[in-house]
């Protein structure tokens, strides 16, 4: 059931430029993005565009998700956090890239929200990714240091634990702006002690993301 869907979905997302990378799209094309939507809108899956996913969140677009894969340049073997569990849908994504290695964490503040991504990639083959209960401004500083950091809810700034927690190296991809409604999409590659190469890639929208570690201001 929907895999014409998703061919297609994929199909699309190929044409509009959003997938090149021949390893995301293989994902994109596995991954059975239906099984972590909720039942009431699961005939939405395979459109291009944020859904509801209860709590006050969302599970980002297809293009969008595929503009942040891309962009973190996934590689089979790294370690990845994941800050915004959500559905548990791009934490599966990220798994098929990166192999199962044990190496693909996520943290998500909210329980139910926890339980539901658990429950969805539990399902679906990738229990083996591990869903924390937790603040994701902190990072997860007891799986540190990271390859790649992927954070799925707006900030300030790039949140300052995170950054510390990547490898040198490493590379983070955030949301960043004051706006609630239009951020920019930055990706962040740690080149020293204190130094981060810092590459705009577009505008985009995402919820706020909720904590208290991350920055001066407070999230």
């Amino acid at each position: 059931m929907y895999e014409r869907e998703r061919e297609e979905l994929v199909e699309r997302l190929v044409r509009w430029g959003y997938l090149s990378k021949r390893d995301i799209i293989d994902a994109f094309k596995k991954v059975p993005r239906h099984e972590f939507i909720p039942e009431n809108i699961r005939d939405y899956s395979y459109a291009d565009q944020p859904l509801s996913i209860g709590h006050g969140q969302t599970i980002s677009a297809p293009s969008m998700i595929a503009i942040m894969l891309e962009s973190l340049d996934l590689k089979a073997g790294q370690k990845v956090l994941e800050v915004g569990t959500g559905s548990g849908y791009n934490a599966a994504l990220i798994a098929e890239v990166v192999g199962q290695m044990r190496r693909v964490f996520s943290i998500e503040r909210i329980d139910e929200l926890a339980e539901f991504g658990r429950a969805n990639l539990k399902r679906t083959g990738y229990g083996w990714v591990k869903v924390v209960v937790g603040d994701g401004t902190c990072g997860y500083e007891k799986e540190a240091p990271w390859d790649r950091i992927l954070v799925t809810a707006c900030a300030p700034e790039l949140p300052k634990p995170l950054v510390q927690q990547l490898k040198i190296g490493g590379k983070i991809g955030a949301p960043v702006g004051q706006h609630y409604m239009f951020q920019t999409w930055l990706v962040a590659e740690r080149r020293g002690k204190k130094e981060l190469k810092i590459e705009e890639r577009g505008g985009c929208s995402f919820v706020p993301l909720v904590g208290k570690c991350g920055w001066k201001t407070g999230g």
